[in-house]
């Protein structure tokens, strides 16, 4: 009679409080059989429900009891240090986050044969010829970039069973985490000015895509690297001119510029985005077109 004492999947969700830790809790807590654990830095969670633990990624022994007392089958890295800018002045702390966490969650994998799922970024590459495929040789311009890099690697190294998912541009509702999406449309609806480049070229993620690719690599037990993202490439001035289109908004506010004209301590790739192809075949993805992620969030986020 212990057919029905079902063996809940563990799954632990670093950077839990971000915008891809809330929408992956919101939807493996909806399936059954599943047990979660969220960890962030932040003292306070946005769930309440949900059990959840503080957890700076830099600290390798804390890091290590954390997943050492939960014993997760499944580890979902969304935490990182994702201020491009930032990460060229604070690469201390971009580095610990971003390469040495990553290096702590894989040992302790190997540990307890738990599968990392791990999130990395098309900032990898230089973006003089995208979109890239999978095995497009990276050559990150800036520290951010770098730091990225460094953590697939650590990863391929590792001996643990892990996934990459590379992403780009991810937008959609998250509490409290206001996306792009959400910042053009406040923009303009209290009248501001907006100056978006022209030059950046992406195919923009939509969040719930990533979650779905998450579950399908879980479901399939999938190893190795995966692009994710959207089914359209263009510019950000372009996307931002979509989404205007779509929630009415006052396209005169939109000032089209280069990127060069910001200013930015770091540069910025600029003909990138990711060919998502193997993820298509191989996990069977499908995302939602920029139309169809506005209006779920639309509906979503009573926008």
């Amino acid at each position: 009679m212990f057919s029905h004492d079902i063996i809940k999947k563990r799954i632990l969700v670093v950077g839990a409080n971000g915008m891809l830790g809330q929408r992956s809790i919101k939807f493996f807590a909806r399936q059954e059989n599943v047990q979660i654990l969220g960890c962030s830095i932040e003292p306070e969670f946005v769930f309440d429900n949900i059990d959840y633990v503080s957890c700076d990624l830099s600290k390798r022994e804390s890091i290590k009891k954390i997943v050492y007392d939960f014993y997760p089958d499944i580890i979902i890295n969304a935490a990182a240090y994702t201020n491009v800018d930032k990460s060229e002045l604070d690469r201390e702390l971009a580095w610990k986050v971003n390469v040495k966490g990553v290096e702590y969650l894989a040992e302790t994998c190997r540990v307890i044969d738990a599968h990392l799922i791990h999130i990395s970024t098309d900032y990898i590459f230089d973006g003089t010829k995208g979109p890239y495929s999978e095995t497009a040789t990276p050559n990150p311009l800036g520290y951010y970039g770098r730091t990225k890099l460094a953590s697939e690697n650590a990863l391929k190294i590792s001996g643990s069973i892990n996934t990459i998912l590379r992403t780009n541009v991810l937008y959609g509702a998250a509490d409290s985490r206001p996306d792009f999406v959400r910042w053009v449309i406040n923009s303009i609806r209290i009248k501001n000015n907006i100056r978006i480049v022209t030059d950046q070229i992406n195919n923009p993620t939509f969040v719930d895509d990533l979650v779905q690719a998450i579950s399908k690599v879980i479901e399939f037990g999938k190893q190795g690297i995966y692009n994710i993202g959207g089914k359209e490439f263009l510019s950000r001035y372009d996307f931002t001119l979509k989404i205007a289109e779509y929630f009415n908004l006052d396209k005169n506010l939109i000032t089209p510029i280069e990127t060069k004209e910001l200013n930015q301590p770091a540069p910025r790739p600029l003909k990138s985005g990711l060919l998502i192809l193997k993820a298509e075949t191989e996990l069977g993805y499908h995302p939602h077109s920029i139309l169809e992620s506005l209006a779920l969030m639309k509906r979503e986020l009573n926008l």
